[in-house]
């Protein structure tokens, strides 16, 4: 009797499953994992016959699972708690931090990023006054502790500060903590980036001033890892640090031709609050700064992590450009910037070091 019990509950819930699958409108996005959501296939003789239809029906059927967050969070927790594994879908958690397993070393992606910024220097740098910083991903401050995998960093460093012989290394190591960094995000807080600010005003050779009004956003931030990991976390602060003049400054965007500001508040209600940050990654933006102190010019070749630090450089410089050779050809740069008597910072994270196809030719 009890074994008959247990299958006709088996085949009710799967039964029920199944029809609020089948009635259910197919969600487009998952704003957790922060992509599209594969799409019910074309059902033709021809995709039939090609098997291209179940291959894409495969697709949809996990995608589009009732309740599949749920059962993601769930899945994560068993095989954390449950089977003891300190990594689940690539992610580990330690002292409350989400990071992402980065390993190994790619020696090839590490090489092509190096190859697309010497055709930057042989384009645009030979007469240029050039600096080259790394932003460490989370795992270097927490692999060792949590026993997880990582990259090895020194052998990353010292392959660039060889490689690019031609641009000034600065470490900034020694400048950040994992609480640098947001526990559910990829990516560093504004609030703790002043001694990077000023690390890297000391080698430019301008003084990057300390006082700042920290104000935070008025909605909770969940970052990207939050939903990748599919772990149950508390929200966290995002802020801002605020300076004399920063209102006065416009950011203005070549790829939009929209005028802007440093902090857009209309991000902090987007599937990623972190874009509040000069409206988010672009491929060519100008911060005009016309209470800087100084008439020099600042250009940075940057991803994400620049969002962030360059508008407490802004502040000591009169135009700051800034440049994501990920959205535009390296080669198409020289017909919107001006690279005489400026001064360069090529400033990237392991992660996009370690994966860099995205990087245009």
């Amino acid at each position: 009797m009890k074994k008959h019990i247990s299958l006709i509950l088996v085949l009710a819930l799967w039964l029920s499953l199944t029809v609020f699958a089948w009635g259910k409108p197919a969600d487009a996005s998952s704003d957790a994992e922060r992509r599209q959501l594969a799409q019910f296939p074309e059902l033709t003789v021809e995709t039939l016959l090609s098997g291209r239809f179940m291959t894409e029906f495969a697709d949809y059927a996990v995608d589009q699972f009732p309740f599949r967050q749920s059962f993601r969070s769930l899945n994560v927790l068993l095989t954390r708690y449950g089977l003891g594994q300190t990594d689940s879908n690539g992610y580990y958690v330690h002292d409350g931090y989400i990071a992402k397993l980065e390993y190994p070393l790619n020696e090839g992606s590490i090489s092509f990023a190096a190859a697309r910024f010497q055709d930057l220097y042989e384009l645009y740098l030979t007469d240029s006054e050039v600096y080259f910083a790394i932003v460490p991903d989370k795992s270097y401050y927490l692999a060792e502790d949590a026993g997880a995998l990582a990259l090895d960093y020194e052998a990353l460093f010292s392959y660039y500060e060889e490689t690019l012989d031609w641009a000034e290394f600065v470490d900034l190591t020694d400048c950040l903590s994992i609480d640098s960094y947001y526990r559910t995000d990829t990516h560093w807080r504004q609030e703790a980036l002043v001694p990077v600010a000023e690390t890297l005003g000391a080698a430019l050779g301008v003084e990057v001033p300390s006082d700042y009004e920290t104000v935070t956003a008025k909605s909770d931030f969940y970052g990207v890892y939050y939903g990748q990991a599919a772990l149950p976390m508390e929200s966290e602060e995002l802020n801002w640090l605020l300076w004399p003049g920063w209102e006065n400054c416009t950011v203005y965007s070549h790829d939009s031709g929209a005028l802007t500001s440093i902090y857009d508040e209309s991000k902090l209600t987007s599937k990623d609050p972190y874009e509040s940050f000069l409206s988010g990654s672009m491929a060519i933006q100008v911060i005009e700064n016309p209470d800087a102190a100084t008439e020099k010019e600042l250009i940075v070749f940057r991803d994400s992590f620049g969002s962030s630090l360059v508008p407490l450089l802004a502040r000591s410089y009169a135009k700051v450009t800034l440049i994501d050779t990920r959205y535009v050809s390296p080669a198409m740069v020289g017909e919107f910037v001006e690279f005489d008597g400026a001064q360069v910072l090529m400033l990237y994270s392991t992660l996009v070091l370690n994966s860099s196809s995205a990087l245009r030719k």
